[in-house]
């Protein structure tokens, strides 16, 4: 459902961080074809590998290339290889994200990054870019592979923060992992656009709203 003029009041507002909060492309999308081609798998054309953002990692390698759990694994470690030294800062934020975090910590709103990536990559961009500041909590995977699905990762930031009224609660996403995610344990949605997900796949997934812009997000924030 769409709705650019309502406006609601939460108090705790969870960012998914790549596609939401940074355009990651390039960073895992080189990640990505550096895993691959150690099983001799040869992607030229990067754009492919686009729908690797978002989704855990071990996932996505099964779901798209067939791996075994054991394979995706590897792979992901391979992919850490390339992504921890270079992929990382391969990466920009989205026109207009500070603005709009400053914004809202104006507003006393609490601020968490809710995200499948490794808690330690997520922080690691967010200092890169000035971004942490903005932040009250940071909740991501860990590098063993545990907690990367995104409705653990909500819970386990609801919980950290000591959240007790999920009404207040909102999460923002652009694909449909974050709205299943946060269907299951219950709290609101918004879906973004500016990101990797369709409107389709959003509204499929059951997004409270969608939104096609930062601009949009704010007045609905």
């Amino acid at each position: 459902m769409e709705n650019n003029q309502y406006q609601w009041n939460k108090e705790y507002i969870l960012f998914d961080l790549d596609g939401t909060l940074t355009d990651p492309k390039t960073g895992i999308t080189k990640s990505v074809a550096y895993a691959l081609n150690e099983f001799r798998i040869a992607v030229e054309d990067l754009d492919l590998l686009t729908p690797f953002i978002g989704p855990p990692l071990a996932q996505s390698f099964q779901e798209f290339y067939g791996f075994s759990l054991e394979k995706a694994r590897l792979a992901v470690e391979k992919y850490r290889e390339y992504f921890g030294e270079k992929g990382l800062f391969e990466n920009e934020v989205y026109n207009g994200v500070e603005n709009m975090l400053s914004s809202l910590k104006n507003d006393r709103k609490k601020l968490i990054v809710a995200t499948s990536k490794p808690t330690y990559y997520a922080i690691k961009i967010l200092e890169y870019f000035n971004l942490l500041e903005y932040f009250d909590f940071v909740a991501g995977s860990e590098l063993n592979g545990e907690r990367s699905r995104k409705a653990e990762v909500i819970s386990y930031a609801i919980e950290q923060c000591n959240i007790s009224d999920k009404d207040k609660v909102v999460m923002i996403g652009d694909r449909k992992h974050d709205i299943n995610g946060a269907i299951e344990i219950g709290i609101d949605s918004i879906g973004v656009l500016y990101g990797y997900g369709s409107k389709e796949e959003l509204e499929r997934a059951g997004a409270t709203y969608i939104v096609s812009d930062i601009a949009q997000l704010m007045k609905l924030l």
